[in-house]
């Protein structure tokens, strides 16, 4: 199977774009732009070569302050409207 690289502009959250690779369901190449750095950083570290599943159940309905949602859980609905 061919890597799928795939563009999501999230809503609700101060990132304005999530671009990530998926080999299957496997999650790879996690790129935020805007939002807080070093957290997306870190969030796009920890779950390279995740399958959407393992990320789904760690990430999903994640909210940041007062919102509804985050960063993380935009990626977590990201993946699933992409597989």
């Amino acid at each position: 199977m061919q890597m799928k690289h795939c563009e999501y502009t999230p809503s609700g959250v101060c990132a304005r774009k999530i671009e990530f690779d998926l080999d299957g369901d496997i999650v790879r190449n996690v790129c935020f732009q805007g939002g807080c750095n070093g957290n997306l950083k870190a969030i796009s570290k920890l779950v390279e070569g995740m399958t959407a599943q393992q990320i789904s159940e760690k990430l999903k309905g994640n909210t940041c302050g007062a919102k509804k949602t985050s960063c993380a859980d935009q990626l977590t609905i990201a993946i699933s409207e992409n597989l």
